[in-house]
């Protein structure tokens, strides 16, 4: 799909945590959550399956000893069907076999248990990470996003976003004047935890458009969406 080749390129990150036990997945989606990523939480290889059939999602941290479906099944379903997930592949067993196993089935990176989330979010960065371009700089007209650093300027002054805000913004440059429809943005930045039915994008627009200032820089086409 279009829209979802643009949002790709917005460089924000949205992950599935494929883990059985609760605690640990809370804890790891929590952190990741902190340092800027979407996360959703799936707790069997089945519900993994289903979520990565119908999210696009650019890194999968999947534990291989799940129920319902093991997690090695999970990953040979992943790499052979249209998710283009890079997959880091969580397991107790830390022998140099078992890591060679996962890592033939085609997982992108391989972390024994236990771990330190320090490392966790270093690999998860390190596969979420899309070819530089050749600046971390987006200028459209007086407006600069540094996505390296998640900072943004208008005419030379630096204005104070949110980690949503900075998130819809890049999308919306990076769509380079598409129309993003409210379902695609929502997709992209936000994650589970929030109500779809929600006027969270909107209500996030309207901010943006306050602290952007003037002329508007986002404009809303009726029925369709938004565009820079």
């Amino acid at each position: 799909m279009v829209v979802s080749s643009i949002l790709r390129q917005a460089g924000r990150v949205r992950i599935l945590v494929v883990e059985d036990h609760a605690l640990l997945a809370k804890t790891i989606a929590e952190g990741l959550r902190d340092a800027g990523m979407a996360v959703d939480i799936v707790g069997d290889g089945a519900s993994a399956i289903e979520s990565a059939t119908l999210t696009h999602y650019d890194v999968v941290v999947l534990d291989r000893d799940l129920p319902v479906v093991h997690g090695d099944a999970v990953c040979a379903a992943l790499v052979s069907g249209p998710s283009e997930a890079r997959i880091l592949m969580l397991t107790a067993a830390a022998r140099v076999d078992d890591r060679v196993a996962g890592l033939n089935l085609g997982a992108d990176d391989y972390l024994p248990k236990p771990f330190a989330f320090e490392e966790l979010l270093a690999r998860v960065r390190s596969l979420g990470r899309r070819a530089p371009s050749p600046s971390p700089l987006v200028v459209r007209g007086d407006l600069v996003l540094d996505t390296a650093r998640a900072r943004a300027s208008r005419d030379g002054h630096p204005i104070e976003l949110t980690a949503k805000e900075f998130g819809l913004l890049e999308a919306l440059c990076a769509a380079d004047g598409a129309i993003l429809s409210a379902e695609a943005l929502f997709e992209r930045v936000w994650d589970e935890r929030t109500d779809p039915f929600s006027n969270v994008v909107a209500v996030t627009v309207g901010r943006l458009r306050r602290k952007l200032g003037d002329p508007p820089l986002i404009h809303t086409v009726p029925g369709r969406g938004y565009r820079l």
